[in-house]
């Protein structure tokens, strides 16, 4: 099976030479993801690998990344954060649409993760949501890939803000 994620790391000071870092990337097996350069000190990568399970691709992308980037710090993974128009984008539906179920049910439709001008939420919470209520034809992979976006994200999460 197919699977889409997305890999976002804030570089160290030593790596500072892009095309290289491209390159080995590549010959560490990562030639199936679209590397975005584009804001100065990170990089994204997006995958789509075929694997077994949602974990086995996102955990085997991690590996060798850390291999050609040891001291790069993950900071997130997605599909995990999304607005509105993400969850209606991805599920065929207008984001108006989207909107109007959230209010007809929001009793029992997600507490988002922020709310304020924009609010997110975790994608694997919504999918889960939308597909109790059975009425809506979800893209095969998506929620397991979230599931396991969302695991490694609140991993991440406690580790950087663990109490002393």
């Amino acid at each position: 099976m197919e699977y889409t994620f997305t890999l976002k790391y804030r570089l160290s000071q030593t790596l500072s030479d892009t095309d290289d870092l491209v390159e080995r990337l590549a010959q560490a097996g990562c030639n199936d993801a679209l590397i975005g350069l584009g804001i100065p000190g990170r990089i994204a990568l997006e995958f789509i690998r075929e694997a077994d399970s949602a974990q086995q691709a996102i955990h085997s992308a991690m590996q060798q990344i850390a291999s050609v980037m040891a001291d790069a710090i993950l900071f997130e993974v997605s599909p995990d954060y999304v607005g509105l128009t993400d969850i209606a984008d991805l599920i065929g539906v207008s984001r108006q649409n989207m909107r109007k179920l959230m209010l007809a049910h929001h009793l029992t439709f997600p507490v988002p993760v922020h709310e304020g001008s924009t609010a997110f939420w975790h994608l694997a919470d919504v999918l889960s949501w939308l597909e109790g209520r059975g009425s809506y034809r979800l893209p095969a992979g998506v929620q397991e890939t979230a599931l396991v976006a969302l695991s490694i994200n609140l991993l991440n999460q406690k580790r950087r803000y663990r109490p002393e």
